[in-house]
Order: structure tokens, then C-alpha cells, then sequence
């Protein structure tokens, strides 16, 4: 999967690629539990039929009455457009690999995998990525050049990112930017502070999937002895004895209590809560994410 991203195709072919995976993926987000988000956008003209007892009479198409000799009424189909908008965090704690792959290559190709799922269905999709600051923000708007330039940006973002996170600050943006209701992707490994009021006033107004990637550590350590761990957005040390079978009790009932923080938090406040693991099929996690809806 990370292979995707770090060979020396081009871009057509590896969207290509992605377009014939994200078929599903595309099912699942016109069938599923968002279909209210869908807006009418305008109508079209779809034809006739014969009227009906108690139709509006301004809807009577005369010409085609006329020529039949019976009354005929005019059906209009409402277009619709859903609209989506991803978060992504690429900061430095999303870029330590401690499994075969690191929480952003999972992230990153399963935002991949909606904006060519938003391109299947033609619908509008907007995005911002972040890690110490905004790298790329764009608003709503369905054309192929949205894609790509999407796609462009996601395949190229930076792996020796700027320290630090503003997932408040890219949460803030997303609410500025959205001028409708929405479906909003986040994806996060949520290991900084200060952005839960942003995301509760995000899910006030459109409906937010939060995906928490996680990874092997999260849940336990090996046994290496008494090792030196760097945070990777703080920069402080610590020295953590992993081989103490109550450290890692410790460590594991910990993050087991930071997660379940988490769900509650999403929960209370309308946000879909996803868990993501870095040995997960990300395909599968969305399909079933979508499915479930609220």
C-alpha cells in the first residue's frame, strides 16, 4: 500500500489504480447512512405522465396534453451533491512507523480512496492538511482538477513535517470554509490538546467521522529493557522499562482509558468515533464506517 505513494509512477496511472479499488468505497458512500446530506441543488427535467387526481395543475405540460388528448404533467428529478471535506494530520507523532506501516501512510491512502470515491459519484470535496502548521487547504468543489490537485498534494506531502500540531487550528478553518452541511473525514491520531471545542462546533453543523490511527504501541511494548523514548512532537525524553510487567499493565490500561475518553467525547457530541489500526484494511474500515453512519 505505502509502495503507492513512493514509486516513481505518475499520477494518472496510480489514480488509476485507486479508482478501481474506491468503486466500493464509492457504493458505500451514495447507499449509506449519509444519504441526507445529499442537497438539492436544482431540478432537472426528467418527462411526463399521465395526471393524477389532486397534481398541481401548474405542473400540466399543455403541448403534450394538447397533441395526447389527455391531461399530461410535467416530473422534475431534484439534482443532488454531497459534500465532503478531509482532515488530514500528517504531523510528526503520525510518522513513526512502529508497525510495517506508520499511522499517516494508512491515513493517507485512505484519503485517497475517498477523493476518488467523491470523484465516482461527482461529488464536491475539499480538504486540509496539516502538521505544525496548515500545508494545503482547499474548499468544496467537484472538476477533475480538484482531484488531482488533491491527490497531487496528498502524494507529495511532507514526511519530515513541522513540529508540532494545529488540528485546532485546521478544525477552526474547516468551519470557516463549509458553507453547507457536510461530511467531514478526520483523520488524527489525536495526540494533541486543545481542539475539542473546534470539533464540537464542527459536528454542530455538518456530520464528522473521526478516525484515531493507532498503532501497535498503543496497546502494549516488547521487551527491550530500560530504553530512551523521544515524543515526536515535544521533543522530551523518557526513560520507560519495558521489560516491568507493571509498566506494561500500566501503559496498556492507560491508552485503554485514553481511547475510551475518546469514543465517549465523539459520542456525546455527535461525532462518529472510528478506530483505525495501522495493520487494518483501510477499504474495509470505511466501507464499514459509511455503512454504520449514525
Amino acid at each position: 500500500m505505502s509502495d503507492l505513494f513512493k514509486n516513481d509512477e505518475n499520477l494518472v496511472k496510480k489514480a488509476s489504480y485507486l479508482k478501481f479499488l474506491a468503486r466500493e468505497l464509492a457504493d458505500s458512500l451514495k447507499t449509506g447512512n449519509f444519504r441526507s446530506l445529499f442537497r438539492g441543488q436544482g431540478i432537472e427535467f426528467e418527462g411526463v405522465r399521465d395526471y393524477i387526481r389532486g397534481d398541481d395543475v401548474r405542473s400540466i405540460d399543455w403541448n403534450v396534453t394538447a397533441r395526447m388528448g389527455h391531461p399530461f404533467v410535467k416530473v422534475f428529478e431534484e439534482e443532488r451533491e454531497l459534500q465532503v471535506l478531509l482532515i488530514l494530520d500528517n504531523s510528526a507523532s503520525m510518522m513513526i512507523k512502529n508497525d510495517k506501516k506508520s499511522k499517516f501512510e494508512v491515513a493517507r491512502y485512505a484519503s485517497a480512496l475517498i477523493t476518488i470515491a467523491c470523484e465516482l459519484n461527482s461529488c464536491s470535496i475539499g480538504a486540509i492538511f496539516f502538521d505544525g502548521v496548515i500545508n494545503f487547504c482547499t474548499k468544496p468543489f467537484f472538476c477533475k482538477n480538484q482531484i488531482m490537485l488533491i491527490l497531487n498534494k496528498l502524494f507529495k506531502l511532507n514526511e519530515n513535517p513541522v513540529k508540532g500540531s494545529v488540528l485546532n487550528s485546521a478544525l477552526i478553518d474547516a468551519g470557516r470554509i463549509l458553507k453547507k452541511r457536510s461530511l467531514v473525514f478526520v483523520f488524527s491520531d489525536f495526540c494533541s490538546d486543545g481542539w475539542q471545542k473546534s470539533m464540537i462546533a464542527l459536528a454542530k453543523k455538518n456530520d464528522v467521522l473521526a478516525f484515531k490511527l493507532c498503532d501497535s504501541v498503543d496497546y502494549e511494548f516488547f521487551d527491550f529493557g530500560s530504553v530512551v523514548f523521544k515524543d515526536a512532537e515535544s521533543g522530551i525524553k523518557m526513560l520507560l522499562p519495558t521489560s516491568s510487567k507493571k509498566f506494561k499493565k500500566d501503559w496498556h490500561n492507560y491508552n485503554q482509558q485514553r481511547l475510551q475518553n475518546w469514543k465517549e467525547f465523539c459520542l456525546k457530541h455527535g461525532i462518529i468515533p472510528v478506530i483505525m489500526n495501522t495493520k487494518d484494511d483501510p477499504l474495509e474500515i470505511l466501507n464499514n464506517a459509511l455503512k454504520k453512519g449514525r
